[in-house]
This record gives C-alpha cells, sequence and structure tokens, in this order.
C-alpha cells in the first residue's frame, strides 16, 4: 500500500506537471482575452512553477524560479484582495503553498514527526474554491437554467482546485496522501478529503437527476440526494479507510515482526563464542559474527580478502589465515542451508579455536618423545649392564679356569723344588724350572690379553696405520714362537697392509697360537695381494672346529679358543678389516683377515 513506489510515484508526478501546464495555459488564454487580468497572471505563474516542481530532481535553479513564480502568484493574489476576496485569498494561499512545498516543521524539538507548511495553506484553498464550485453543481437543480451566485469565477475555481491537486500529487511520498504516516492530523486530512469532495458532487448529481425526472421539488431533490450521497459516501469511504488501515497494521506488524527476527538473529549470531561466517549459494560471505573478527584479526566493516579459503563438508581441523598473515588451527564445521528443493541455499561456517589444545597436544607428543628417547636410552643402558654382568661372569669363570691352572701349575712345581731341592737331580731341577717358566709366559700373556681386552671393551684402542710388510711380521711371530720346524710360510716381500704394526703382531701371533694348540702340522701361513686389499690366511692339519661353535668362535671368552680370536676379530676391525673361518677339505680349519693393502 504504499503510494510513493516508483511507478506510481512516477505517474502521480507526470499528473502534477501536466495540472500545472493546465493551469498555466488558462491563466495564458486569460491573458490573452484581456478578461480578468490579474488572477490569470496569478495562474499562468502558479502553473509554470506547480510544472518546474513536479519532477522528483529538480535542479538548485529549476526550484529557484519556480519558488520566484509561486511568489509571484502569491503577491499578485494579495493585490485581486481588494477586488475579489475569495479569488485573492485561494490565489494567495495556494501561491505560499507553492513556495514552501518542500518546507518541514516539527511540532516539538523532541517529536520525531515532520508536517509540511504547504498542506494547511492547500486544505484552505481547496475549501475556497469547492464553496465557489458547489452552487454551479446545484444550477441545474433549479427551473429556467437559473440558480444561486458563487463568490469566484468557475474558470478560477476550477483552476485554483486543480493546482491544489495537482501540489499533493507532486510530492506523493509526503503530505496527507502517504499512506505509511503515523495516526494523526495528516492521516485524519486524508480521510476526509475523499468524503469532501465526493459529498457536493455526488449530491449535486443526485439532485439534477431527481428534479430532471419530476420527483420532487427542488429542496426536497436537494436534501434527499445529498443525505443519500452521504450515506453512499461514507459507508464506501468507512469500509476503505478500515481495509486500508488493517492492511496497514497488519503490514506494520509483519515488518515489526521481521525486524524483531532480524535484530534476534543478528544478537544471536553476534553473541555465538564461535566464530560464523554466512554465505550464499556462490559461497560469497554474507555475514560474519564478532568472533570471527576477533579470530582472523578484520576489522569491523571488512570482510575476508578475497574468497575465503572454505573447509571441506563436515567437521575437521582446518586452518584460517589472520589479517596479518598468521595461522590460527581450528576444529572447522562446513553446514549447507538447504531451500524447500533440497538444493543448497546457503553456507554456515563455523570456527573454534583450538590453538590451546594443539599447544597441549604438541606439548604431550614432545613429552612422549622425551619418554621414548628415555625409554630407549635405558634400555641401552640395561644392554650394557646386562653385557657388563655378562662380561664379569665370563671374566670370572675364565679367571677360575684358565687363570687358576698355570698359577696352580706354578704353586706345586714351586713348592716341590722348594721341599726336595737336596734331593732332585739336576735334569729333573731344569725340567722344574722350565715348566714354571713355560705357565709364567702363560700367566704374562694372559694378563696381556685381558688387559688389551679391557681397552678393547672401554673403546680406547686406536689404530695408527702405516704400511706393514707382512713377511716381516710373520717371520718375527714365528721367531717368537720357535715354530718355524712346522710352519710353512707364503708370503711374498712386497705384500704390505695398511695398519697398526703392532695390532697386525697380535693378529699372526694369535692365529699362530690357535692353530699351533688346537691344530695340527703342518700349519701353512699364505699372503697374497687381490686388488686394493691383503688376504692373510692360516691353515692347518686338524679336526677344524665343530660346526655349533663357528657361529660364536669370534665372542669373548669363546670355549676352547680363550681370548685370543676375540682380540683378533676386534683388533682386524679397529683396522678396517675383517676375518672370517673356513673349512678346509678333507679336513682342518683356515683363518682368513682380509686388510687394506698399502701402496707399492
Amino acid at each position: 500500500m504504499q503510494l510513493a513506489a516508483q511507478d506510481v510515484g512516477r505517474l502521480s508526478r507526470l499528473v502534477a506537471g501536466g495540472a500545472g501546464l493546465a493551469v498555466a495555459a488558462t491563466g495564458l488564454a486569460g491573458l490573452v482575452s484581456r478578461n480578468s487580468s490579474s488572477p490569470a497572471a496569478a495562474l499562468l505563474a502558479a502553473g509554470l512553477a506547480l510544472f518546474l516542481l513536479a519532477p522528483a530532481q529538480a535542479g538548485r535553479i529549476r526550484r529557484g524560479i519556480a519558488y520566484a513564480l509561486a511568489a509571484l502568484a502569491a503577491a499578485v493574489g494579495a493585490v485581486v484582495l481588494v477586488h475579489r476576496p475569495a479569488t485573492g485569498v485561494a490565489m494567495l494561499l495556494t501561491g505560499l503553498a507553492l513556495a514552501g512545498l518542500d518546507a518541514q516543521l516539527r511540532r516539538r524539538p523532541d517529536d520525531p514527526a515532520r508536517y509540511r507548511v504547504a498542506d494547511p495553506l492547500l486544505a484552505g484553498a481547496s475549501t475556497i474554491t469547492l464553496v465557489a464550485l458547489v452552487p454551479r453543481m446545484f444550477a441545474p437543480t433549479f427551473p429556467d437554467g437559473g440558480g444561486p451566485d458563487s463568490v469566484m469565477s468557475p474558470v478560477h475555481a476550477g483552476a485554483l482546485l486543480t493546482l491544489a491537486v495537482g501540489a499533493l500529487l507532486a510530492r506523493p511520498e509526503a503530505g496527507p496522501l502517504r499512506t505509511t504516516a503515523a495516526a494523526g492530523p495528516g492521516v485524519k486530512v486524508r480521510r476526509a478529503l475523499p468524503v469532501a469532495i465526493a459529498v457536493p458532487v455526488v449530491a449535486a448529481l443526485v439532485s439534477a437527476l431527481a428534479v430532471r425526472t419530476g420527483i420532487s421539488r427542488p429542496a426536497a431533490a436537494i436534501s434527499t440526494g445529498a443525505i443519500l450521497a452521504a450515506l453512499a459516501v461514507l459507508a464506501f469511504v468507512g469500509l476503505l479507510v478500515r481495509s486500508l488501515e488493517g492492511a496497514d497494521r497488519q503490514q506494520r506488524e509483519l515488518v515489526t515482526m521481521l525486524h524483531e527476527r532480524r535484530d534476534f538473529a543478528d544478537t544471536l549470531l553476534q553473541s555465538m563464542n564461535e566464530a560464523v561466517m554466512v554465505l550464499d549459494a556462490n559461497h560469497r560471505v554474507i555475514d560474519v559474527n564478532r568472533r570471527w573478527r576477533e579470530l582472523t584479526g578484520h576489522l569491523d566493516g571488512d570482510g575476508p580478502p578475497g574468497p575465503p579459503a572454505l573447509p571441506p563438508p563436515g567437521t575437521g581441523d582446518w586452518v584460517v589465515r589472520r589479517a596479518d598473515g598468521t595461522d590460527v588451527p581450528v576444529l572447522a564445521t562446513m553446514a549447507t542451508i538447504p531451500d524447500a528443493t533440497g538444493q543448497p541455499r546457503g553456507y554456515v561456517a563455523t570456527y573454534v579455536d583450538i590453538t590451546e589444545r594443539k599447544r597441549v597436544e604438541d606439548e604431550l607428543s614432545s613429552r612422549a618423545e622425551e619418554l621414548t628417547l628415555s625409554n630407549e636410552r635405558l634400555r641401552e643402558a640395561n644392554a650394557r649392564l646386562e653385557a657388563a654382568l655378562t662380561f664379569k661372569n665370563d671374566l670370572t669363570s675364565m679367571l677360575t679356569h684358565d687363570v687358576a691352572q698355570p698359577v696352580s701349575s706354578i704353586a706345586s712345581l714351586a713348592e716341590l723344588l722348594h721341599a726336595d731341592w737336596v734331593d732332585l737331580p739336576d735334569d729333573i731341577r731344569l725340567e722344574l724350572v722350565q715348566k714354571i717358566d713355560k705357565n709364567t709366559h702363560r700367566l704374562i700373556k694372559m694378563m696381556n690379553d685381558l688387559q688389551l681386552l679391557f681397552r678393547l671393551d672401554t673403546g680406547t684402542v686406536t689404530a695408527r696405520r702405516t704400511p706393514v710388510p707382512l713377511a716381516e711380521v710373520v717371520a718375527s711371530v714365528i721367531s717368537e714362537l720357535n715354530c718355524a720346524g712346522t710352519v710353512e710360510v707364503s708370503v711374498g716381500e712386497d705384500v704390505s697392509a695398511l695398519a697398526d704394526r703392532q695390532h697386525v703382531w697380535h693378529v699372526v701371533r694369535n692365529l699362530l697360537s690357535n692353530a699351533l694348540a688346537y691344530g695340527e702340522a703342518p700349519v701353512r701361513v699364505r699372503c697374497d695381494r687381490t686388488g686394493e686389499t691383503v688376504v692373510l690366511m692360516v691353515e692347518d692339519n686338524g679336526p677344524g672346529i665343530p660346526a655349533e661353535l663357528v657361529p660364536k668362535l669370534f665372542d669373548r671368552f669363546m670355549r676352547g679358543a680363550g681370548l685370543g680370536l676375540f682380540i683378533v676379530r676386534h683388533l682386524v676391525e679397529a683396522n678396517g678389516g675383517s676375518v672370517r673361518y673356513e673349512r678346509t677339505e678333507p679336513h682342518g680349519a683356515c683363518l682368513v683377515v682380509t686388510l687394506e693393502a698399502a701402496a707399492i
């Protein structure tokens, strides 16, 4: 029911402009005929003023000209007031109304409603013109065409009434014609205006019809017609006004309800602790709440820079980029808003800041890694403790077995020499002393091996690698062991290994000692150069090593091998080489040492 809608408003202003041109034409015609020149000039000025004021976007110059013409019309009305009071007053009021057509006043400073100055002026001018026109309307009801006199010329009255109506139509968004006005004087004028216009017109038509048909005398016809017209018009206007008021009230209630729901939804959205982003079906941002702006760092009124990066449908971890370029971990939920057909009407993205949770998870992960590392270190320490315990047990076993035997032998032989020295012949004495010497050297070698074993176990053995002629080392070991008659040597004079000389000496000595002690003659020592490596082999002709002992042959405290092969493995590995066991056919054992060859 909004009369000032775009299409109706344009039509209303168009009618107002046409009314202004019509009145201006009437005034111009009066000036040309030189009849009543003063009222005609006022009509011409007022009509042009209405025509200039009718457009909605009238410029400043155009309005100034229109206001000047309206003031001229009011001045002419004031001049005519002396000779034609009714015409002068109506013209003066109409000119003043056009001059103040856009002026609005407040009844009180605290009253939000505004009232147009032109409304009461146009109402007064319309009343005067109606008073002048009503007697002319009843003229046909009198016999022979005679009728009462009028206070104003019908041409002037009609033109002034047209000006008043045109002024009202020129501003449909203001004044008594607006349907959205609150209750007050404007509404009362709007309700009474149709009745004031329709009652005399209908009454005049009914009375004239009654007289022409001979129903009654003029006075009775006028009364009857007026009563019937008044009743009909009042009923129609009452029904119309009631319908309009009901529609207005319903519209206001709907608008109020819509505003309340919108305010409630906006308050609910802004009061949520979760960051919320509302999007349309094309993923364009419609609205965001306060928490979203706090989370992303965007100021009020600023949306996300470009299309936002949206999380996948459902709920899961996501990262939101802040305005300063940093990332915030969130728990994101992307939900679809369906329409009546089930198609996506929009989307709602909800974000919950999980920075603290991520921090706790990271701390827990760090603590778990530290605990895993501590457990690994503890397992390594336990393994070292177990190895140390095993070493202690093996060392104790070896000391009680291998070391005790030479010590006991030395003690027994020394006691025998001491007790029977006088009675023993010289050859027996020499034999016993030689046995003591042999056991002593055996014990010394065992102690040296234990010392080297401790150094190997603590990792303090380092190799100073230099070119070592293997032929010299083998000859030196054979000379010390005094085993030249049982050892066959096949080592070239130009074969050298890049290793620690003392380490190589210990390796050759232990291998020869084991071959002589556990194998059978002849023992063969061979050495060949193969590319960048030197291969040293010590073979015997004994029964070989049992298959079940081979996997642990180079372990510490290997039964039947002592410490020799364990020391050999560690010394060879310390010099970047390797050692292995091979069985010879048809019987015998072969220990193979591989070292890096020295440059020729």
